[in-house]
């Protein structure tokens, strides 16, 4: 893992794979001996007593260390599920002081924001790239790998760059079995808007591997910044990626 005590995972849209790439990360920090605390400011679009984000990076990766600071039922952005509820939205500045609590204990906390980076958390437009600026933290995006995800992926390191959010790296979320010629294109744009090599590319379906398969699938998957062996040359050789 890189040398930081807090990594925010965010990405640049809703069901990109934000979750698995967490549950990727606890499990790799966990087999390591590692103390690692996970965070989910607010989950939305579950009901209480319901299995959550949290549940999943829990069962994968074999951590207990959970934190969920809000829930709402509705499937919407965090900010519109509290109005929807009638409830408060999370205080993200509040969050953030329990995160550095947090942070002073473990090795490593991992902070998982709800849908893209620019997602309201309030109505004052709050978002997990205020939370990441206000902890000093790097993030690490998220991206699909098929058409629109190169104007997605500008769009979302363009607004950290512009807010202060150090860059951790860019995560296929899910890498599908045949990938087509637009996939394929993709990761050397990808890695020409990111200015480096990708970061990881988690293969599609694996939040239903065992925790066992999964902590294999996690250490091929992800970078060796991020204690994997995932190496992009042979990825993008393997995959049939054209030469640009």
């Amino acid at each position: 893992m890189p040398v930081v005590s807090v990594l925010v995972v965010t990405g640049t849209c809703t069901g990109v794979g934000k979750t698995i790439v967490t549950a990727a990360l606890a499990a790799l920090a966990a087999a390591r001996g590692a103390s690692v605390a996970v965070v989910k400011p607010v989950q939305t679009g579950v009901s209480p007593g319901e299995p959550g984000d949290l549940d999943v990076v829990g069962r994968l990766a074999g951590v207990d260390d959970l934190h969920e600071f809000a829930r709402f039922p509705d499937p919407l952005s965090p900010a519109a599920a509290a109005r929807r509820a009638g409830r408060p939205p999370v205080a993200l500045a509040e969050v953030a002081g329990r995160i550095r609590e947090l942070a002073e204990t473990r090795r490593l906390v991992l902070v998982e924001g709800a849908g893209g980076l620019l997602v309201r958390y309030d109505e004052e437009g709050t978002t997990v790239a205020d939370l990441a600026r206000w902890l000093g933290a790097p993030a690490l995006v998220a991206t699909r790998p098929d058409l629109g995800t190169l104007n997605h992926t500008a769009l979302t390191l363009e607004a950290m760059a512009h807010r202060g959010v150090q860059l951790a790296g860019v995560v296929i979320g899910a890498w599908p079995d045949e990938p087509d010629l637009a996939m394929r294109s993709n990761v050397p744009d990808l890695e020409t808007i990111a200015a480096r090599p990708l970061a990881g590319a988690l293969p599609a379906g694996a939040g239903a591997l065992d925790p066992a398969e999964f902590l294999v699938t996690a250490h091929r998957a992800l970078a060796p910044a991020f204690g994997g062996s995932f190496d992009p040359a042979a990825f993008r050789h393997a995959q049939g990626v054209p030469v640009r």
